[in-house]
C-alpha cells in the first residue's frame, strides 16, 4: 500500500504542480483555507479521493461496486473517460466515448494472457469524438488478471500511462483485501461449523433422556426443559451473523446450564455475577458457551462430590472482563499449551483452541484466552472483550434478562 501511495503521488502530484490537464483545476479541500503548499493540498485531495473509492472496491469487483468507485478513480487520473472491466465485459464507463467499449473488449484477451498493460490509438469514425488514445492496465489478484482499468484521453501521454498503472495497482490491492475478507468470512463460518460439530452428541442424548424422565413425574418441568433445549439448539445453529451480544450468549449459557443441572442435580452448582452495563457488548458468536461446557466437563470429570462453576462479567473501562472458573480436575500446563496449539484433539478441551483463534483474529493476539490451571487445581479462563471494535457488530436478537443464578 505504501508503495502504491508513493507511486501515485509521483505520478499525480507533478500533474497538479505543472498544470498538466489544461482547463482542469482540482478543488481545494474545504476547511483548509489558504494553509499549506499546492503539493500539500494535492496530497490531501488525492488521499481523500482514494478514500472515497476504496469502500466499494473492498466488496469485490461487480457492476455495482465498479459503478460506485469509477467516478473517484477518474478524478484521481483527471482523464476524459474511464472504464472498469471484468475478464470479459465492461462493468461501468464514466465519461465520454462509451461507444469504444467493443474495441476495448477486443484488447482484454491479450491482457489476460500477458498480464501486462498496453497503450494504443483508438480507431473512431465519429469526427466529433475527442478520444483518440487509451491506456489499459490489468487488475490482478493472486497474480491472476481479474479485469482491467481503461483510461481514455485526447492524446498520447507517458504520464497517464504511469498514473493509470499506479491506480490499477491500488485497485488491485483493494480487490486482494476484498478477497482476504471473503476468505476470513469463510474461515470463521468453517470454524463455527466445526464448533457446532463438537457439541457433544452425548449432551443431546442425555438432555432428551432427562426430559423424557420428567414427562410422567413432572410434566411441567419436562415442558420447561424441552423449551430450554429447543431455544438453546436454535441459538447454537442459527445461520445469521458472525457476532452476538454478551446478553444473548449468557442467555444461551443459562439454558445450557438448566439442562445440565436437570441431569446432575445437586452435584453441580453455578453462580453468576453479571454487570448489566456489559450486556450489550458484541463478541464472536459461540465464544463463551464452549468455555462453560469445558468447565462442566472438567468440573464433573472424576469427581464424586460437588462441582462449582462461577461466571462473572465485569465492566473494566474500555473492556468487558469475563471470567469462567471451575474447581475441577484441572490440567497440566504443557497439555493446555498443546491443546491451544491444535496439537491435541478437540475432545481434550472442548472448543478452547477454536475460541482462542477466533478471539485473536477479531481483536488481535493481545486478546487471546488467559488460562490458569494445574492438575487438581481447577481452571480459570479470562476473556477480555473490547467494548468497541471496528467491524464487530452483533446481529439483531434478544437483549434478554440477566441470567439467573443456579
Amino acid at each position: 500500500m505504501n508503495g502504491f501511495l508513493a507511486g501515485m503521488f509521483a505520478a499525480a502530484l507533478p500533474l497538479v504542480a505543472a498544470g498538466f490537464w489544461a482547463g482542469r483545476r482540482t478543488a481545494r479541500p474545504q476547511g483548509l483555507g489558504d494553509l499549506g503548499t499546492p503539493v500539500e493540498h494535492a496530497t490531501f485531495q488525492t488521499l481523500h479521493t482514494a478514500s472515497l473509492a476504496a469502500p466499494p472496491l473492498r466488496a469485490g469487483l461487480t457492476p455495482d461496486t465498479a459503478r460506485r468507485a469509477v467516478r473517484g478513480l477518474r478524478t484521481l487520473l483527471g482523464t476524459d473517460a474511464l472504464c472498469l472491466t471484468d475478464g470479459s465485459s465492461v462493468l461501468t464507463w464514466d465519461g465520454a466515448g462509451e461507444h469504444h467499449s467493443a474495441e476495448i473488449l477486443q484488447r482484454l484477451g491479450r491482457i489476460r494472457e500477458t498480464g501486462r498493460g498496453e497503450a494504443f490509438r483508438i480507431r473512431c469514425d465519429d469526427d466529433g469524438c475527442a478520444l483518440h488514445w487509451a491506456v489499459v492496465a490489468p487488475l490482478t489478484v493472486d497474480d491472476r488478471v481479474h479485469g482491467a482499468l481503461v483510461a481514455c484521453a485526447p492524446r498520447e501521454s507517458a504520464v497517464l500511462v504511469r498514473a493509470a498503472g499506479e491506480v490499477a495497482r491500488w485497485v488491485s490491492v483493494q480487490l486482494e483485501l476484498a478477497d482476504l475478507d471473503r476468505s476470513r468470512t469463510r474461515l470463521i463460518e468453517a470454524e463455527i461449523k466445526a464448533l457446532r460439530a463438537q457439541i457433544s452428541p452425548h449432551f443431546v442424548f442425555n438432555s432428551l433422556a432427562v426430559i423424557a424422565s420428567f414427562v410422567r413425574t413432572d410434566p411441567d418441568r419436562a415442558r420447561e426443559l424441552l423449551l430450554e433445549f429447543a431455544d438453546f439448539t436454535r441459538y447454537s445453529f442459527r445461520s445469521h451473523g458472525d457476532f452476538t451480544t454478551l446478553a444473548d450468549e449468557l442467555h444461551a449459557i443459562d439454558q445450557y446450564l438448566a439442562l445440565v443441572r436437570a441431569r446432575f442435580g445437586e452435584r453441580l452448582s453455578v453462580t453468576l455475577q453479571i454487570a448489566p452495563e456489559v450486556l450489550p457488548v458484541a463478541l464472536p458468536f459461540l465464544c463463551l458457551q464452549p468455555l462453560v461446557e469445558n468447565a462442566v466437563k472438567h468440573g464433573l470429570e472424576g469427581k464424586t462430590d460437588k462441582s462449582h462453576i462461577s461466571i462473572t462479567a465485569q465492566d473494566a473501562g474500555s473492556e468487558a472482563l469475563v471470567v469462567i472458573e471451575d474447581n475441577g480436575v484441572g490440567m497440566e500446563p504443557e497439555r493446555l499449551r498443546r491443546i491451544l496449539a491444535g496439537e491435541v484433539g478437540p475432545s481434550a478441551g472442548i472448543g478452547l483452541s477454536n475460541v482462542d483463534d477466533r478471539l485473536r483474529q477479531v481483536y488481535g493476539d493481545g486478546h487471546g484466552l488467559v488460562i490458569e490451571t494445574a492438575v487438581g487445581a481447577g481452571m480459570k479462563i479470562t476473556v477480555r472483550l473490547p467494548k468497541y471494535q471496528p467491524g464487530v457488530h452483533s446481529a439483531p436478537g434478544r437483549t434478554g434478562p440477566i441470567p439467573r443464578t443456579r
